[in-house]
């Protein structure tokens, strides 16, 4: 198995979200063993926002791109290939301000790609990337589970609206929730945990 790890933190190892998202993946190691990890660090190396040079790359042909517009096309082209290239991706995506954060939704952007990861039919869109499961590794300072402050979480509606628009339709979301609540904080994480049981994928 070979699993992607995103991260989207920018708190290294205080990050709630980064334990979790490595708590999942020794989780999935141990059911699986010999899997490879790749970690891609969206707050180390963060995507570009998209701009008039990249957008017109994503419309070239491969073969029919300037030097200028290949360089400028290279991240998403790399960053969709991790994901081809992984059976499982987990997602670290704390939930900053009811939203993801910029350097996720920068990567977001950077792998919805018509054409590539999705395309227009007849019959409606569909998603090209296939045969993957997703886990997003989500903390939250409150509880965004249930409850008044449900309706305020766009973090994992957004993600498995935009997934499943590129075809990754199997989505599991973790959460650490009650990272700022005195009475939830210090257990949040190993809960989350502690819940969590490892899915057997139907890898294609």
């Amino acid at each position: 198995m070979n699993i992607l790890h995103i991260i989207s933190s920018p708190r290294k190892g205080a990050s709630a979200s980064i334990q979790l998202a490595t708590g999942i993946i020794e989780k999935l190691q141990a059911a699986n063993p010999g899997s490879t990890v790749a970690v891609h660090d969206l707050a180390s190396h963060p995507f570009p926002h998209l701009e008039e040079a990249k957008l017109q790359s994503f419309f070239t042909p491969a073969e029919s791109r300037t030097p200028e517009q290949a360089a400028a096309a290279k991240h998403s082209d790399d960053a969709i290939q991790e994901i081809k290239d992984a059976d499982v991706i987990v997602i670290g995506a704390p939930l900053y301000n009811f939203g993801i954060p910029s350097t996720l939704k920068a990567w977001v952007d950077h792998i919805a790609r018509a054409g590539i990861t999705f395309r227009y039919t007849a019959t409606g869109p569909e998603g090209l990337i296939t045969g993957k499961k997703v886990y997003v590794a989500m903390s939250s300072g409150g509880v965004y589970s249930t409850g008044p402050s449900a309706a305020y979480d766009f973090v994992a509606p957004y993600l498995k609206a935009v997934l499943g628009f590129l075809g990754m339709t199997d989505v599991t979301v973790v959460r650490a929730e009650g990272l700022a609540v005195p009475d939830l904080q210090a257990t949040a994480v190993q809960k989350a945990l502690d819940a969590f049981e490892v899915a057997t994928p139907e890898l294609a």
